[in-house]
Order: C-alpha cells, then structure tokens, then sequence
C-alpha cells in the first residue's frame, strides 16, 4: 500500500517488505527503481554477493547504494547454497525448495527473518537476489517465512529498461 506523508511530503511503502532481482539491470535503472520506491534498507539475500555484471558485487553495490542514501546489508545466511542454485539452473524446482527450506530451517536463519520482519516495520526495506521474477528465486520463499508471522503486503518490484532518473 502506498501512503503519503503529509508532514514530510514523502510517499512511502506502508507494512510492506518489497523484493527486486537484478537480472538484465543496469545498475543506473536498478538504482533509480529503489530510490522510486523509497528503500531505506536493501538487504542483499545472495550466498556469495559477488556478480560478472558491473555494479552488482558487494563493494560496487554498496558504494552505488551510499550515495542514494540507501543502506546496504548482506544477509549470508538466507543465500541459496550451491546445491539449491544447482537445482534451481536445472530446472528441479522442487528439489531446489526443499534444500532452501532445508538451509533455513535454523534458528540463526529464523533470527534473521524475525530481524527484517521487525526492520520492515519502521524503514523500507527490500530483499535483493539475482532473478528478475521472483518466482524463481528463493526470495520468494523468504516472503513466505515472513508471512507466518506478520500480516504484511508483499511487492515484487522490477527494473524497466531505460527507468535512469534523470537529475533536475
């Protein structure tokens, strides 16, 4: 649900946890989508944050994050393990869930889904991996875990070709 601000004029995401995938992006475009939406807090959900395309590797990300404001976390424990991914490339959906599930099934997996629970509800937060549809990503899964114990809209955003914000 959008909400407007009247006292500070901002237009901000109201109980709501948004996910994004970069996948296809350009930096620039993915950036300018979380500004859009008003992300306070990205959390990035990727095992190993690393990526071949340019600006989406920890310190690159982060730094790019910096300077709109955005704060950057990892969230190791809620990366896809190497099994899952595998899974996942072939095509093995429900092998790939189970071993996701499987991974988080752990209190230290658990804490830190209670922790973005709990962030997502003063700051806007949004969980980041690499699909571009969440629906093949384990993202999506995390909603679910989320949603066990908080009655929260889920919003999947999504990066246009060409959605640059162009400076005034």
């Amino acid at each position: 649900m959008v909400v407007y601000d009247h006292d500070s004029g901002a237009v901000r995401y109201s109980m709501a946890l948004l996910t994004i995938g970069y996948e296809g992006s350009e930096i620039g475009d993915f950036v300018s989508v979380l500004k859009a939406a008003k992300i306070d807090i990205l959390i990035d959900v990727r095992d190993l944050p690393l990526s071949r395309k340019a600006g989406f590797s920890k310190n690159s990300l982060k730094k790019h994050l910096e300077n709109s404001a955005i704060e950057y976390q990892h969230a190791k424990i809620l990366g896809d393990p190497k099994e899952g991914r595998l899974a996942a490339r072939a095509g093995d959906r429900r092998r790939f869930e189970r071993i996701f599930r499987s991974h988080i099934a752990n209190e230290a997996a658990k804490k830190t889904i209670g922790e973005i629970s709990a962030q997502s509800e003063t700051k806007n937060i949004c969980l980041m991996c690499f699909e571009r549809d969440h629906k093949d990503c384990h993202r999506s899964i995390i909603c679910e875990e989320i949603l066990k114990n908080r009655n929260t809209a889920i919003k999947h955003l999504r990066v246009p070709k060409g959605f640059c914000l162009k400076a005034a």
